[in-house]
């Protein structure tokens, strides 16, 4: 008997999107061991780590402070010497030295010129130039972070981003203009390319990475060509990727010589655009990377670096801490943490063994963890230390520590598999997300203290010059009728910008005494107000003025700033006294001091001008941490609240005004302006 039921078959609508293959998980040198089928950890994509890394880097440009005086005078100066005709000239950056590469300082002067073509004035250029070096560094975090995902580990690679994120050592160095910053980026790229396995097969790793390596030392700094050191070893004597038979070993390794050796010639071409805009800018012939390994090097007793201060081995150790906090010691236990992984977590480190004919991800892993040591250990045989001498090596910090962490975890891991006898029950804990989560979150918050302490304790000479600019010396043309006064209730967002230009009128001239080296640079000083110093307690030699040039910068005839072929004659390289760089206190009409009226230490050369009342005025104070005087602790970290900064002594940071001086050019820049001749 026949069935009236009738069946109706619905099929699913097909997807005519197309499909993109999955990426294998566990493909990296480390691997997980416990829920290898569950969901992969969360990471940030290469457009999202942009983006939020981005943001903090801005901030930085933003805020950050300029932390070496050498910034200034060897970079800003000449960045602003090419910019706008004049500026403060070091022996470094004269053609009888020839230490400072005009072809790095020439890199920014786009970022510098484009706010001058919209008409936003000489402050908004700094911070453009500073932007773009944030931009650049938050592409080759991301980049980074974004390798080590996937020839590392997923894990490492989410704790990297976080601490690159927060550290309070890249939000220094990634916004400085400065070569071992530009170092720090190219190694940063160059790393990436060296995360992937040597091999025969893979040429793009050793032409880039080399090429990287290169740009970083002959445009940046020839020093941190000792970060490659574990690359050059990997490729000449490592198998890395391939397998190799012992009876084609020889023609192996000379394949791998041969392709580097091809490598380095192909990168030793960046020397010669390098070579021709310096030759150019001082006038003769200039290799300055031979010149800095020179001089640092080959300088003799009478030269060289220490002349400028030494400092103990362990001054990169304490150093170090203050920037990265606990991702210190992670990072200097990874190759320790490493072998104790090989002992008792070998499975981490691959599931296969591998055979005679192939290297060990152990030892791939080590040599990538290897750089950081290196440095450390080049840069602490080294008498004169400074700060930014690390910066080239900051990511790698960071790397080294997030790799430390991840083996350390694995330890857990064992351990708890050990005591409970069940992987189930392990892969279910959440004690290792919690221990790891809880380490990241504490070396942010101290490192987002250590950056609070900075802008607190330090930026009031930054906030100075942003107070001359923007309320003095408007005030002086309104004095004077050069700048109509604002109407009754104006808003500050409704302020007019100002052109400071008729200030020239005034030819005022600012200086600086002990305060010299906290000078943020002339992009921060209006044109028209000239900055010299004054005679204090320091005995060695102040920069010199570059020979002024009144051309408009068109590069018609290649080079439009003859200042940088002179050698003034002072100008040496024993850091010998020039006193004709000095001019008369009676000469000044504004004076940036430092004052510590708890804790004076006055003296014939610097005496305390914020308390000569009838001599100077106080424009503006600002408070300064009094670091000799302050607890160790509340002095290096900020915590808001009395409790925390009881402990602390603060001074005056002060733009003072001679009363006398600036009065009676007030009163004939007014005279000037009622006649007409103004």
């Amino acid at each position: 008997m026949a069935s009236n039921v009738q069946t109706l078959r619905l099929r699913r609508k097909e997807d005519t999107k197309p499909s993109f293959p999955s990426v294998a998980r566990h493909s990296g040198i480390l691997q997980d061991q416990l829920r290898r089928s569950a969901r992969k950890p969360w990471n940030p994509d290469f457009l999202t780590a942009v983006r939020i890394l981005l943001l903090i880097r801005v901030a930085a440009a933003m805020y950050t402070n300029i932390q070496d005086c050498d910034e200034v005078f060897n970079f800003w100066e000449p960045l602003h010497y090419i910019d706008h005709g004049h500026g403060f000239q070091t022996w470094e950056v004269t053609p009888m030295y020839a230490i400072r590469s005009w072809a790095y300082v020439l890199l920014h002067l786009v970022p510098a010129r484009l706010p001058l073509t919209l008409n936003l004035g000489k402050r908004p250029a700094f911070f453009a130039v500073r932007i773009t070096l944030a931009v650049v560094s938050t592409l080759c975090e991301a980049k980074l972070c974004r390798v080590v995902v996937e020839k590392v580990n997923e894990r490492v690679g989410r704790y990297l981003f976080f601490m690159l994120l927060f550290s309070a050592g890249m939000w220094n160095a990634a916004p400085a203009l400065l070569p071992s910053s530009f170092a720090m980026y190219t190694t940063t790229i160059a790393f990436t390319y060296s995360l992937e396995p040597s091999s025969i097969k893979n040429k793009r790793r050793t032409l880039f990475a080399t090429m990287l390596f290169a740009t970083g030392a002959i445009v940046g700094w020839p020093f941190a060509l000792a970060l490659s050191l574990p690359f050059v070893s990997e490729e000449l004597l490592v198998f890395g990727g391939d397998r190799v038979d012992p009876s084609s070993r020889r023609s192996w390794m000379i394949s791998r010589w041969k392709r580097l050796f091809i490598a380095g010639l192909v990168s030793a071409l960046i020397f010669v655009p390098a070579i021709a805009i310096d030759s150019v800018a001082y006038g003769e012939w200039s290799i300055v990377p031979w010149n800095i390994v020179r001089y640092n090097v080959f300088g003799g007793s009478e030269r060289g670096p220490d002349l400028y201060g030494t400092a103990p081995w362990y001054f990169y150790i304490l150093n170090l801490l203050l920037n990265f906090n606990v991702l210190v010691p992670l990072a200097f236990i990874s190759l320790p943490a490493l072998a104790v992984t090989y002992r008792i977590d070998r499975k981490r480190l691959g599931i296969s063994k591998p055979g005679p004919d192939q290297s060990s991800p152990f030892k791939l892993l080590a040599l990538r963890l290897a750089p950081l040591y290196v440095w450390t250990a080049i840069l602490t045989a080294q008498a004169h230390k400074e700060e930014r001498f690390m910066f080239p090596a900051y990511p790698l910090i960071c790397f080294n520590a997030a790799v430390a962490l991840y083996l350390i975890r694995g330890w857990m891991e064992v351990a708890y598999i050990s005591a409970t006898k069940s992987s189930y029950r392990a892969s279910r804990s959440i004690i290792f997300g919690a221990i790891t989560c809880t380490v990241i979150a504490v070396t942010g918050l101290i490192s987002l203290s250590r950056v609070l302490a900075l802008w607190h304790y330090y930026h009031a000479p930054l906030s100075m010059f942003s107070h001359l600019e923007a309320d003095e010396l408007p005030r002086l043309l309104n004095v004077t009728g050069l700048l109509p006064p604002l109407l009754p209730g104006t808003e500050e967002i409704d302020r007019p910008s100002i052109d400071l230009e008729p200030i020239r009128a005034f030819d005022l001239r600012l200086c600086l005494g002990k305060e010299w080296y906290r000078f943020p640079g002339h992009y921060l000083v209006p044109n028209g107000v000239k900055v010299d110093f004054v005679k204090s307690e320091f005995g060695g030699l102040l920069p010199a003025h570059f020979e002024e040039s009144h051309v408009k910068l068109t590069f018609n005839g290649w080079w439009d700033r003859p200042g940088s072929r002179i050698t003034p004659a002072s100008l040496n390289d024993l850091n010998k006294e020039a006193p004709e760089f000095y001019v008369p206190i009676e000469s000044c009409d504004y004076l940036v001091d430092l004052d510590f009226p708890e804790h004076p230490v006055p003296s014939l050369l610097e005496p305390r001008y914020a308390v000569d009342n009838e001599t100077w005025e106080r424009v503006s104070c600002l408070p300064f941490l009094d670091t000799a005087h302050s607890s160790l602790l509340t002095r290096t970290l900020w915590l808001p609240g009395s409790w925390w900064q009881d402990k602390n002594e603060f001074g005056d940071y002060c733009l003072l005004k001679n009363r006398e001086k600036v009065h009676k050019k007030e009163v004939e820049v007014a005279s000037r302006v009622q006649e007409g001749k103004l």
